[in-house]
């Protein structure tokens, strides 16, 4: 049996054995709009320390599923499903991801509670944040309240330990 195949039934086991919690909470919101601190769950850390997944790791993403290679791009305050490009650890791309996004700061603020992969199984938590040098998450000026006007469909998908 593949190491992958090991890790992903090691994660299927790990999660039919633990209370996971991957629902996205409450976010206390800073004055500007953006989340405020937010602590990666502890079932969360487990499944990424299996999948290899290590805080730091980084893989493209398209930012949203409907909306791949679309310029520009616009992104609704709320729950987002993206696409994986490349692999992040022993998780394959195209998995999907899924995850929030706020609008209500100067740039859109992506957290990544999920992770789905297309080879089967059940949804994996994790914590990972998109991110784009060069201030190119910014919101355009025509971004209208609740959405993020942005002029990439691809981001970076760093993993984290915490979303900060």
């Amino acid at each position: 049996m593949s190491s992958n195949k090991i890790a992903l039934l090691s994660c299927a086991v790990l999660l039919a054995t633990s209370s996971c919690s991957t629902a996205m909470g409450d976010v206390y919101l800073r004055p500007d709009g953006t989340p405020g601190p937010e602590e990666c769950p502890a079932e969360a850390r487990k499944m990424m320390d299996v999948l290899q997944m290590f805080v730091g790791k980084a893989a493209f993403a398209q930012l949203d599923a409907n909306q791949s290679r679309v310029w520009p791009i616009t992104l609704y305050e709320g729950p987002i499903e993206s696409v994986l490009e490349d692999d992040i650890g022993l998780l394959a791309a195209p998995a999907r991801l899924y995850g929030r996004v706020w609008t209500g700061g100067p740039q859109a603020v992506i957290r990544y509670y999920e992770a789905h992969p297309l080879t089967g199984g059940s949804k994996i938590p994790i914590c990972a944040v998109a991110r784009l040098g060069l201030g190119q998450l910014r919101k355009r000026p025509d971004s209208k309240p609740g959405t993020a006007v942005l002029d990439s469909s691809a981001a970076g998908v760093v993993i984290v330990d915490a979303f900060r």
